[in-house]
Parts: structure tokens; C-alpha cells; sequence
């Protein structure tokens, strides 16, 4: 490429880009995972299961897998996620499929002007290694007007880095809102349903389910299969860029407002302020460490590793019940219960117990 054809690419990608945080997807660099750092026999079920944003679909399959947060990153990236094959499905029924995703808001998406006829090309790069050579499918799909377009890529035993533009769409703009407008898939396992009829690839169309994923490979074709990935960036504009390396304090917030956890190993962890409300009752009130998406599903441990701590700094003993019983974006409101030993109208604090062998968490789900 002549110099100039350089400065005119480079003026290309400083002008496409939007102002501000370029990297569209989150925790791209596989840094944040509160819920666990790996979860063995996933099946066919839908769940955020490690890796925070990192969503997977996988629809009557009888393959089973493991999945990791892994030190084991392309230089300059020191982490992946790593999914590994620990049951084999060699005969794939019609509807199965295995995909990894990261759900968008509408409202993050804008910048992308779909719908209009200055809609943005979008480009996508990412890292991937395997054991062997398998072909998988990357797909946009928009969720809002039910459009789609899907691009192949290979595995090599080695990184690999792919950088794949997707055109423009001018047809369906985004809702600009909270809810799931837009799905980022890696398609790594698909029958018939999916697989049947020819790949969507020129440009983008109404969803046709079996043009979304032909001639992928099959992730459970053998138990000796793996596959990582990291380095996600999704970006507007025709060029891949450097990946956006956010500080771990960023990256861990921008995760924090879909999925937040508390926990203790040791000891005991002050959780929310609290008052009595009978001898034993007590209302709390939690603020959020960072605003939610949505008014979150709160999910709290035994509650037997909850107690309440008095005005005088005694111990109520060990929790009968915890529950929440209204939220928001901004925080929570529950009712602690223990046996005995709170008065009416007095302060207290709600506290977490912990040890190695029972720790008390609070897990707060505002997920797309």
C-alpha cells in the first residue's frame, strides 16, 4: 500500500470513529469474572455462567463443556475464555446449537445510525486459537427488527487475530432504550434448523434461521475439542483498530451495571445500614455500587450467613430469613429476620458472615 493510500485509510478510521470509548463490547479482554472463574459441566441451557457479558446459548444439545477464565492470552492480552469439550454430541439433532454472545442495549448503539442512509459499517475483531482447524461463524443479529448477516472464520492451533467488516444496514434503526436491541454471536456448534440453508453473508437481511450458521464446524465433534478466544473488540468504521485496553477498575464497573456480587470468605463484611422494625425484623436498604441496567434480581445465600448487628454492637444471632422487597436501578430494600434480640425503632447493621467453607453472597442480576 503507497503512503498515501496509508494517510487516506488512517484519515478514514479517525473520522468513522465515535467520540469517547471506541470498543463497543465489554470486557473484551476476558478480565472480569465475579461469578467464578471456571464452571464445569455446562449443558443445554442459557446462562452467564464465568466471564462477565459472555453469554451462552445452547439449545437440546446432549454436548457438555467446561469454561474458563484462562491465563493464556495472545501477547499483550493476558487472559481468555477457554471452553473445552467434555462431552461429545456426534449426532446432531435439527434444533441444537452452542453459541457464544454479548447482548447490546439499544441506546449503547446509536453511533451506528442503522436504519438511516448514513447507517456505519461495523467491524469486528477478535482472537482465536483450538485444537485443530474448525470453521465458525460470527453473526450481528438485530434484535429489534429481526435482521441478521453472519461471517466464517477459521482456528488455527496458534493466535490468530481476524479483523471482518460487516456492511452498512439502512433498514431498522435501534430502539434507543434499555432493552436487548442487538446480539454479537459466535456460532460454534449448529444443526439443520440453523445450518440448512446458505450462509447470509453479502449483506444484511431478514433472519432466515437456517441461513444463520451453514458450514459451521461442530465444537462437540470430540472431547479432545477446545476453543479460546479474547481481544473483542466491535467497533464502527472499516478498519480494525488496536484493541482498547481499559483499566480493570473501568472495565470492572461497565460489567457492575448488569451483574454485581458481594461476598465474605473471612470473617464478616458490613453489607447496608438497617432498623428494627420488631424484636426480630429488621429493614435494610442496599445502594448499588454502580447503577443497573434494570431493577436487579437480588439472590442472597443461606440466610443463616446473614445476621443483624445492634445499636450496642451485639449480635443477633444467626438470620431465620432475608429477602428483598422492592428495588430499582439505584438500590434495594429487604427485610432481615432473626429469632430474637432487636428493638423497634433502634439502628442496626446487616452483616455478611464468611469462612472458607460458607460464605455469604448477594448476587444482583440486571442482565439483557
Amino acid at each position: 500500500m503507497s503512503k498515501a493510500a496509508e494517510l487516506a485509510k488512517a484519515g478514514e478510521t479517525l473520522t468513522n470513529q465515535p467520540s469517547g470509548r471506541k470498543n463497543l463490547v465489554t470486557n473484551g479482554a476476558m478480565q472480569v469474572a465475579q461469578r467464578s472463574a471456571s464452571v464445569t459441566g455446562i449443558g443445554a441451557a442459557a446462562g452467564y455462567f464465568t466471564l462477565d457479558r459472555w453469554r451462552l446459548t445452547q439449545s437440546t444439545s446432549a454436548g457438555r463443556l467446561t469454561m474458563t477464565q484462562t491465563a493464556d492470552g495472545p501477547s499483550g492480552l493476558a487472559n481468555c475464555l477457554k471452553l473445552d469439550c467434555t462431552t461429545a454430541d456426534t449426532d446432531i439433532a435439527a434444533a441444537e446449537n452452542l453459541v457464544l454472545q454479548q447482548k447490546f442495549e439499544g441506546q449503547e448503539l446509536q453511533q451506528i445510525k442503522k436504519g438511516t442512509s448514513d447507517a456505519e459499517l461495523i467491524t469486528v475483531s477478535f482472537y482465536v486459537k483450538a485444537n485443530a482447524v474448525f470453521t465458525f461463524g460470527c453473526e450481528l443479529f438485530d434484535q429489534d427488527n429481526t435482521r441478521q448477516i453472519t461471517k466464517l472464520f477459521a482456528t488455527t492451533t496458534d493466535w490468530v487475530k481476524h479483523s471482518i467488516t460487516f456492511p452498512a444496514d439502512t433498514t431498522g434503526a435501534y430502539d434507543d432504550d434499555n432493552a436487548n436491541s442487538f446480539d454479537l454471536n459466535f456460532w460454534l456448534h449448529a444443526g439443520a434448523t440453523w445450518a440448512g440453508g446458505t450462509l447470509n453473508t453479502a449483506a444484511w437481511a431478514s433472519s432466515t434461521n437456517a441461513n444463520r450458521a451453514a458450514g459451521v464446524s461442530s465444537f462437540y465433534s470430540s472431547t479432545n475439542n477446545n476453543f479460546f478466544i479474547t481481544g473483542v473488540q466491535m467497533e464502527i468504521g472499516s478498519q480494525a483498530t488496536n484493541f482498547e485496553h481499559r483499566s480493570f477498575g473501568e472495565e470492572l464497573a461497565l460489567c457492575q451495571r448488569y451483574f454485581e456480587i458481594h461476598t465474605t470468605l473471612v470473617d464478616f463484611h458490613m453489607l447496608a445500614m438497617a432498623q428494627a422494625i420488631s424484636s426480630t425484623q429488621a429493614r435494610f436498604f442496599m445502594p448499588f455500587l454502580v447503577t443497573k441496567r434494570a431493577a436487579p434480581t437480588a439472590t442472597f445465600s443461606a440466610s443463616g450467613t446473614f445476621t443483624a448487628v445492634t445499636a450496642d454492637g451485639s449480635n443477633a444471632g444467626a438470620a431465620t430469613a432475608i429477602a428483598a422487597e422492592t428495588s430499582d436501578i439505584n438500590g434495594l430494600r429487604g427485610v432481615l429476620t432473626v429469632g430474637s434480640g432487636l428493638s423497634a425503632g433502634d439502628g442496626s447493621l446487616l452483616q455478611m458472615l464468611g469462612s472458607q467453607d460458607s460464605a455469604a453472597t448477594v448476587k444482583l442480576d440486571a442482565e439483557l
